[in-house]
């Protein structure tokens, strides 16, 4: 079983930042991706940023240019680095993995959440 511990939301100003990890552990062989989601009230969770194991990035269109997301292998560790917050990321943001367990297994886990409120 592979477990997910965000941390690093709270409450910011409009055009602040805030930086939230996520630390995966429990029986991983291999993590083939992190990503960020988020849900709004009231609206269906979506992609923020994803990372593969190589580095490679997919960000959304709405975050572009403000987020930065990245990835410490030998940690299994996901940062999202949140800058120039607007209003409209006020969310509550998941964390997700996927990979192979000890058992060679695919797995696919998601945090808790944390939520995120940007005040205007």
């Amino acid at each position: 079983q592979v477990q997910l511990v965000e941390s690093g939301g709270g409450l910011v100003q409009a055009g602040g930042s805030l930086r939230l990890s996520c630390a995966a552990s429990g029986s991983i062989f291999r993590i083939n991706a992190m990503a960020w989601y988020r849900q709004a009230p009231g609206k269906q969770r979506e992609l923020v940023a994803r990372i593969t194991s190589s580095g490679s990035t997919n960000v959304a269109d709405s975050v572009k240019g403000r987020f930065t997301i990245s990835l410490d292998n030998a940690k299994n560790t996901v940062y999202l680095q949140m800058n120039s917050l607007k209003p409209e990321d006020t969310a509550v943001y998941y964390c997700n993995t996927d990979g192979l367990n000890s058992d060679l297994r695919a797995f696919n886990s998601w945090g808790k959440g944390t939520q995120v409120t940007v005040s205007s």
